[in-house]
């Protein structure tokens, strides 16, 4: 699964491997160790055949690995990913070159062409307003709008138009998948969570039997995922204020957030909205009544995915889970929607910050209140700067800290360090 997840053929499509190097060099890092024409690219891209051509295509990395404190982490989320600009824009020069260099009717252009049309879809309606925070649900919709739900074909033309709202989510971690009942932070996503990985693919996906190809490998990816274990945390740990924090983290947080340590438990509570009052719009976004609901709910429950043995399936019933917080140090900025950027904030949420901006370097880690050290700001500049005002952005809700002392949340901060 492991060695499929790096370096495997689960796209479809992309851009000739020596137009990549051309336009973005080589990337010596090898952060995965791989060999061959993969050695040679960044660690969210992978070379691989199509259509007879050798072309190289983002993988489930790109969302799904990050660094902290200097430390590559698979499985982390990626907290500085970019999706606040239009991709599609990318386009027209890549195709020209392509054209140029192959000729429209060419085995590379061809092995390109259905990653173009993807971006071409994409582009315009899954850009965020900030960094770091991710347009994945948007991306799988979009994607979805274009494709057959039972063949997957792929069709210019979308089925369903869908607008250009995207309200944003945090990417969860990998290693947590092990403990859940469904996928997402909305509870969408239960039973097989093979057949959401496949969503992975959508972008290029070259047909129905290219899926269930895909479809055979997803086991030992899960496999792998499940093998994934929180990242230690790397500072000093008060080890007697952090024996002072558990019973407190215990008594009020436990109940939704499970126990860890001997005889742990995790409840896979789904909280309804009334109850943690964090933002809305990603919850109601799938709940309300709408065309792009049906067709949305439809696609994945009766078509390719939910039909199959093991399907999967597709339900919203309102709230968020409440997560799991294995290596919560490292997953920061916090919420549904990274809009909180320290743990500390996230148990005061009377100095939750509204406007606050951080320098996206992956060792600018405050251990006092865990999390990205961040500035406040009064207005938002610039794509850095996060604002709590803003549709789905918001940063209220889960007030359960705001009564315990000062003290109290220094002993549960130095407690969360362990886990």
């Amino acid at each position: 699964g492991k060695e499929y997840l790096f370096s495997g053929d689960y796209m479809s499509s992309g851009i000739p491997y020596n137009v990549y190097i051309g336009v973005y060099g080589q990337d010596n890092a090898n952060l995965l160790a791989r060999s061959g024409d993969n050695a040679l690219i960044k660690y969210d891209y992978t070379a691989l055949n199509a259509n007879g051509a050798r072309v190289v295509a983002p993988n489930c990395l790109s969302c799904h690995a990050a660094k902290i404190n200097n430390q590559f982490i698979v499985g982390l989320g990626n907290h500085s990913v970019d999706l606040t600009i239009n991709r599609a824009l990318l386009e027209p020069l890549l195709t020209l070159g392509i054209s140029n260099n192959y000729g429209s009717s060419s085995p590379e252009f061809e092995a390109y062409d259905q990653f173009r049309k993807g971006l071409i879809a994409i582009g315009p309606k899954t850009q965020t307003v900030t960094l770091g925070v991710n347009s994945a649900n948007k991306i799988t919709e979009v994607l979805i709008s274009h494709r057959d739900k039972n063949t997957l074909a792929w069709n210019d033309v979308p089925y369903i138009s869908l607008s250009n709202e995207v309200i944003p989510a945090d990417v969860p971690a990998w290693w947590l998948l092990k403990k859940k009942n469904a996928m997402f932070y909305t509870a969408l996503g239960r039973n097989d969570f093979c057949k959401s990985f496949i969503g992975a693919a959508l972008l290029s996906l070259k047909n129905l039997e290219k899926a269930k190809e895909i479809d055979e490998k997803m086991p030992d990816i899960l496999a792998y995922f499940n093998s994934l274990e929180a990242p230690k945390y790397p500072f000093d740990i008060n080890n007697s204020l952090a024996d002072t924090g558990k019973p407190i983290f215990e008594n009020k947080c436990s109940s939704c957030h499970g126990t860890y340590g001997a005889n742990s438990q995790y409840p896979n509570s789904l909280v309804a909205l009334n109850t943690v009052k964090t933002d809305p719009e990603l919850s109601n976004h799938y709940t309300e009544n709408s065309p792009e609901n049906e067709y949305f709910f439809d696609w994945f429950n009766t078509g390719y995915m939910g039909t199959q043995p093991n399907g999967l399936q597709y339900k919203a019933e309102g709230g968020y889970v409440a997560p799991p917080l294995d290596g919560v140090w490292a997953t920061a900025p916090y919420f549904h929607n990274a809009s909180v950027p320290t743990i500390m904030d996230v148990l005061n949420s009377k100095n939750r910050p509204a406007i606050w901006s951080r320098t996206f370097i992956n060792t600018d880690y405050n251990t006092t209140k865990v999390g990205w050290n961040y500035t406040i700001e009064t207005a938002k500049s610039n794509t850095k700067t996060y604002d709590t005002n803003l549709k789905g952005y918001g940063n209220g809700g889960h007030t359960f800290g705001d009564s315990l002392t000062e003290q109290e949340r220094l002993a549960v901060l130095e407690y969360l360090k362990t886990l």
